[in-house]
């Protein structure tokens, strides 16, 4: 009898494998062309001397990787890399915390703070930069207007973009700006997933709201601080729009990040094998910088009895 009842479901199931295979195929040629092979493949270019314009490509063994490991411009970038995160990642997540609460209280018409704190993200990172680039217009933007309104001492007349000490902070504080929205539905999403009945415990064993804060909010929005931290760290490592249409790098090379010292390196410099390299090291920091942050949180997830 199980035999007569089974058998049809089985027979059903055998049938509909191969067509659920059908349905991922596009995913996985798309992830097999566009992702698997250009891994591989720049893994194999990073043991070559490999010029675009050259037709002789010979294999130069860890030649390329000693090069990148005894050159300042490249290490340089990976600092300014480096800087451009850790301000970037940690104020951009404290922003959106608090902006996540803001727009979590039932108040009339929230939905529409949330579509406007979100904009940013389905903007083009190209036209976010060229809007950006006339906030920072020296003389004319709104940032100078903004400080002359204030009435800054000699704050409507720096030139933001090409003075060395300023063209880092001005790209930090667009990028908060931009990742705003993302982070912020996350931790919305975070902040909607803790039960009430918490806060209302808290409430009554007369907790403020400081207190139900550090103690009910930040231990349970643990994983979902742990999910933006790490995919803002990579991003931070990894941007290069912004540079590319502000800055160019400059001035001075003092915003001269790994991912556009790359971009240069391949196609300004035609060495691709170099730039493979660098990408392999960006590859092992970032992969580093994720494995510290993941034992320093669960580490803290621990503590809280997590």
């Amino acid at each position: 009898m199980a035999t007569l009842t089974h058998t049809p479901i089985r027979r059903k199931k055998r049938i509909r494998l191969p067509a659920g295979f059908l349905f991922i195929v596009p995913s996985l040629v798309h992830l097999i062309v566009f992702l698997v092979i250009p891994i591989f493949f720049a893994l194999y270019l990073s043991f070559h001397k490999w010029d675009v314009l050259k037709p002789n490509k010979p294999f130069i063994g860890m030649a390329n990787y000693e090069r990148v490991a005894a050159d300042p411009y490249f290490w340089n970038a990976m600092w300014n890399s480096a800087r451009y995160a850790l301000f970037s990642v940690p104020l951009g997540m404290a922003a959106a915390l608090a902006v996540a609460i803001l727009v979590n209280q039932k108040l009339k018409g929230v939905q529409i703070f949330r579509t406007i704190y979100y904009l940013p993200a389905i903007s083009s990172g190209a036209a976010i930069s060229m809007v950006w680039m006339w906030v920072y217009w020296p003389e004319r933007g709104l940032m100078s207007w903004a400080l002359n309104a204030l009435r800054v001492p000699g704050g409507g007349q720096v030139d933001w973009l090409n003075d060395p000490h300023w063209a880092m902070p001005a790209l930090i504080l667009m990028s908060i700006w931009t990742a705003l929205g993302p982070r912020m539905i996350l931790y919305l999403a975070g902040l909607q997933g803790i039960p009430a009945a918490l806060y209302e415990a808290a409430e009554v064993d007369g907790a403020g709201k400081w207190g139900a804060f550090k103690s009910i909010t930040l231990p349970l929005l643990m994983p979902t601080t742990l999910f933006v931290l790490v995919t803002s760290s990579i991003g931070a490592f990894q941007v290069f729009t912004p540079v590319y249409m502000m800055t160019k790098g400059g001035p001075l090379r003092t915003t001269d990040v790994v991912g556009y010292h790359i971009y240069t390196e391949a196609w300004r410099q035609f060495r691709m094998g170099r730039a493979s390299a660098q990408s392999y090291v960006l590859f092992l920091v970032i992969l580093a910088v994720t494995i510290i942050q993941f034992k320093l949180v669960n580490r803290r997830m621990e503590d809280y009895g997590g």
